[in-house]
């Protein structure tokens, strides 16, 4: 496309955009992580790809510094795979259409992936560069983030020198990043039963928010369109008596759900009813959400006939599982200032031909609390009959305020800046954890450029922020002698 190669950057744009070329959503991150191997037998560098499509390359030390300390630096090549409704895009097999709008670089109708392409593109940049001074290189493409952390978890480091780790996945400038929490994937399978439906009219009643992150945009207390789909069927219930054909919601557990639909099916009487519910629902939660986020958007169509239902007994189970399902902060860190320490987000709502299944991801820094919000999700799927399942369990990074990595990078950015980076933890999971399990006595530290509104459409790169960082990093390597 070369949208991007006249920013320069020492390449680093040039390989964002040829990240962009390559279809690389989670599970399908084969032709990405193929293309960073060629990348590296091009140049002679030893590589080394698993069987999940993780990829390690090495590269020496510059000289003088070919006895320095290894650096070990890491970003995953996998991407939240979202679109606007309107937006027909193939993640699968067409490269992303990307433009630049100011100082940001943006996605046409989809996300864009700088949430960890960015990541991936300082590495090769990095690893491509002969006149950079920086010390032995270690660098990990991992896989499966977005999903569970599964290329991180299942990546084995018994080839890997470093103590020193710098982690790539910090979407706001000026943040040094010690320390993050831990997460667990709660998959709830309600079975259903299915009845013949009855005369009546079809309707389509679709609601629409902004989303978000689900680890680090909880603290916004944003609508979840799920929750709020769940609101409404629950007052149609008390105002119609309808019958519920499907629901459906969210694509990612680690989204905060935009938009969400249910087909309903009531007597042609009562259509008049559920649009005076629509309005008054659209209304409330406008008002509620009104300092948050943009409008919210509820709208109703009608639909060709649906020939089964769900039974009452189903209806009743989806409603009352959107309604208690937890969803938003549930707790505070008390001992850091504004820190969410737990959390839970129901991700996706889907209908499938034989039960509804219902993604939530929940996260906590503080493991008892995290287990006590799997065990409430556990008892209240039980009380509908449905199985529930936990997976892709992750543990957090702890902060090491002996850091000597965490003093070397905050020297360097008063130098460079003038000022005092910030030092922060987040409420999302980031791989640093797994990889400070693989390897003892690792010295961790997390950075990068300012990103906004990953996960969704509307995600967007800073071109200046990410020249910065660039140059910033390039101090820090000179640094690490």
């Amino acid at each position: 496309m070369n949208v991007l190669s006249h920013l320069g950057c020492d390449k680093v744009f040039d390989y964002f955009e040829k990240i962009c070329d390559i279809p690389h959503g989670s599970f399908h991150e084969k032709a990405l992580s193929d293309y960073i191997v060629s990348f590296a037998k091009e140049r002679g560098l030893y590589c080394r790809q698993d069987n999940k499509m993780n990829v390690l390359i090495k590269k020496g030390g510059t000289a003088g510094y070919e006895s320095s300390p290894v650096l070990i630096m890491q970003g995953h090549i996998d991407m939240v795979c979202d679109k606007n409704e309107d937006t027909e895009h193939d993640f699968l097999t067409e490269p992303l259409e990307i433009y630049i709008d100011g100082d940001d670089i943006k996605a046409r109708g989809t996300t864009l992936g700088a949430d960890n392409g960015i990541a991936a593109a300082y590495m090769l940049a990095l690893l491509d560069a002969e006149d950079i001074a920086h010390p032995p290189l270690e660098c990990i493409f991992t896989v499966e983030e977005e999903i569970g952390m599964g290329g991180a978890t299942d990546f084995d480091a018994f080839d890997l020198e470093g103590k020193r780790f710098l982690n790539m996945d910090t979407e706001e400038e000026g943040h040094l990043m010690v320390s993050c929490c831990g997460g667990r994937r709660m998959r709830v399978y309600l079975p259903i039963e299915k009845e013949k439906k009855q005369a009546g009219t079809t309707l389509s009643v679709h609601i629409r928010g902004l989303g978000g992150h689900s680890g680090s945009d909880i603290h916004l207390q944003r609508a979840s369109a799920n929750v709020l789909l769940g609101r409404f069927l629950f007052e149609l219930r008390e105002r119609v008596d309808f019958a519920l054909v499907s629901a459906n919601g969210g694509n990612m557990d680690n989204a905060i759900c935009r938009e969400a639909e249910a087909v309903v099916v009531v007597a042609p009487e009562q259509v008049q009813t559920v649009a005076a519910v629509i309005e008054e629902a659209e209304a409330m939660f406008r008002e509620e959400y009104k300092d948050r986020e943009s409008d919210i958007l509820m709208t109703a169509e009608q639909m060709p006939e649906a020939a089964e239902v769900l039974t009452t007994e189903t209806r009743d189970y989806v409603i009352a599982l959107l309604r208690l399902l937890p969803y938003g902060v549930q707790t505070m860190d008390t001992n850091m200032d504004g820190l969410v320490e737990t959390s839970s987000n129901i991700g996706i709502l889907k209908t499938n031909e034989d039960h509804i299944f219902i993604d939530n991801a929940v996260r906590g820094s503080m493991e008892s609390r995290k287990d006590a919000i799997c065990k409430k999700i556990e008892v209240l799927g039980s009380l509908c009959g449905a199985k529930v399942v936990g997976v892709h369990d992750y543990p957090g990074w702890q902060y090491n305020p002996n850091s000597e990595m965490l003093r070397i990078f905050k020297e360097v950015w008063v130098e460079k800046f003038g000022e005092e980076p910030k030092v922060v933890a987040i409420h999302a999971g980031l791989e640093c954890g797994l990889f400070a399990k693989k390897i003892p006595g690792l010295d961790l530290i997390s950075l990068g450029p300012n990103m906004y509104d990953v996960h969704t459409p509307d995600e967007r790169l800073s071109i200046s922020s990410t020249i910065r960082i660039w140059e910033y990093l390039k101090l820090v390597l000179a640094r690490l002698k």
